[in-house]
């Protein structure tokens, strides 16, 4: 730890010498604490972390409109359009990887949800599905099927790791969680969670916001934070150890995600990628969504606000989106290539995010603010999209695949009502299509339902745990013919029962 005299002269010499403007009013314990936190910090690059948000906040994002063009068509696979033998087969390889234990995935939980409001980890949430799952639950339940599957079709006993992102707020509610529910059934040993480094929140003019008066605003710096998260945790080190050669990266928040996508893991390896990204159709031209695209030839994720509303309406000969393969924060990478990146941190671009950042005046009075009053400066998983030498895209179906969470209940959009009506949706389809007949409370058909928005009544309650079927395969021996009222919960004993029927 530094002594007192040194972290003042490296907070002078960043003009941050405010931050210890409290000092004399605080304990031992309270000071000591503060100074550790202080001698963590990189006090070096402190003035330039300062002036490069306040620069930044200050110089809103140029357009890229004259130097982007969409990703190359030999680069992009989809779902919906490939043939079904090039489907079958990417599968296959998908499940040959994960059965050879050479495929992990990796969890970016690390955000505070302070948009959704509550004060725990987004993966401890409860949507209210019939069941009461959390994100957490649900993902690790899809891992032990992903892993069944491949161990059925290729006859070897198979790991999928699963690397846990968290950041300061998260890491301590994330390990808690995760013993006292015995780690869903999964092996403890092959659940590595670690730590992003966090970085002050600064003010529009530059200085460093104080949080109260011995501790400092802190924030995650972003999911591009991960890179750094790596080497700093020995986190590649593992996977090479483990035999761990391709990592499927995704966001804590999308309740449909696919863990270890046999898939999409699958197409990346048959294309020698060493970088993908999943993406989805625009919903419409101004969706707030990132685009996969190029930017003068090198492939990359442009911010919706960095293109104008005429170019996000072009529209090709068949009048499709040119611009439409939105980014859904679920990454393909090779070891190879993350072990590359690492090395480039330092060279990663910085997003600028105006935040309602907590604070205590000069007078010590602590203040909430009403609206935005602090820069936090992030760094994006996407930005490493440029280093690479082979980059693809997948296209998926967003009714399938793409529900995130984001807003507190009475959202409009990305809220909890449409996270769980997403996925008691998705059920729906995979039991009819299956050749269930549900019925409702009054004894009613229900008709398959569409995608689900916000405005739409919630579907059946018909939930199907990811240990009967990971993505509505093997339901039709189980439901074929068969007509079940709803609310139903499909879990291994239902399903035990049903095959003794």
């Amino acid at each position: 730890m530094l002594s007192l005299e040194q972290v003042k002269q490296s907070l002078e010499s960043a003009g941050q010498s405010h931050v210890l403007q409290f000092w004399p009013e605080l304990s031992e314990a309270e000071r000591e604490r503060l100074l550790q936190e202080l001698s963590q910090l990189d006090l070096q690059g402190l003035k330039e972390h300062c002036e490069g948000a306040a620069r930044a906040a200050a110089c809103p994002a140029a357009s890229l409109d004259h130097c982007i063009e969409p990703v190359a068509p030999e680069s992009i696979g989809s779902v919906r359009t490939s043939d079904k033998a090039s489907v079958a087969q990417w599968e296959n390889e998908g499940l040959l990887q994960i059965s050879e234990n050479r495929v992990g995935v990796l969890l970016l939980a690390g955000g505070q949800g302070t948009r959704l409001g509550v004060q725990y980890p987004k993966g401890m949430y409860n949507v209210g599905l019939p069941s009461s799952k959390t994100f957490y639950h649900i993902q690790a339940e899809r891992i032990h099927k992903i892993q069944e599957l491949a161990e059925r079709k290729y006859g070897s006993k198979c790991t999928v790791m699963w690397y846990i992102m968290t950041s300061e707020f998260t890491l301590a509610p994330t390990e808690k969680y995760f013993k006292e529910n015995n780690y869903f059934g999964l092996d403890s040993s092959n659940i590595v969670m670690f730590e992003q480094r966090m970085i002050p929140a600064v003010t529009f003019d530059g200085k460093i916001i104080l949080q109260e008066k011995g501790k400092i605003a802190m924030a995650p710096d972003g999911n591009g934070g991960l890179y750094q998260a790596l080497v700093d945790n020995k986190v590649l080190e593992d996977m090479k150890k483990r035999g761990v050669e391709y990592l499927h990266v995704y966001c804590v928040d999308n309740i449909l995600v696919k863990m270890a996508d046999p898939l999409f893991i699958g197409f990346c390896v048959s294309k020698g990628a060493d970088c993908g990204a999943k993406v989805v159709e625009k919903a419409y031209p101004a969706e707030p969504v990132g685009v996969v695209c190029r930017v003068q030839g090198v492939s990359q994720v442009v911010e919706y606000s960095e293109i104008k509303p005429e170019t996000a309406e072009l529209r090709g000969p068949g009048g499709d989106l040119i611009y439409s393969a939105g980014n859904i924060c679920n990454h393909f990478f090779t070891r190879a290539f993350l072990h590359d990146v690492a090395e480039k941190c330092g060279q990663l671009k910085q997003h600028v995010a105006l935040k309602k950042v907590p604070f205590v005046d000069t007078c010590g009075n602590q203040v909430k603010p009403t609206k935005p009053n602090g820069i936090k400066m992030e760094k994006f998983v996407f930005d490493v999209f440029p280093f690479s030498r082979n980059f693809v895209a997948f296209m998926v179906v967003r009714e399938d695949e793409f529900s995130p969470l984001k807003n507190a209940e009475g959202a409009a959009t990305d809220s909890p009502n449409t996270a769980r009506n997403s996925l008691l949706a998705q059920h729906c389809r995979w039991a009819i299509a299956a050749g269930a007949t549900l019925l409702d409370e009054h004894g009613n058909t229900i008709p398959p339902p569409a995608s689900v928005s916000a405005g739409d009544n919630p579907p059946a309650r018909c939930e199907i745990s990811p240990l009967v079927s990971y993505f509505g395969e093997g339901l039709e021996q189980l439901l074929k013919g068969r007509t079940l009222p709803t609310p139903l919960i499909l879990d291994n004993e239902r399903a035990k029962k049903l095959q003794a029927e």
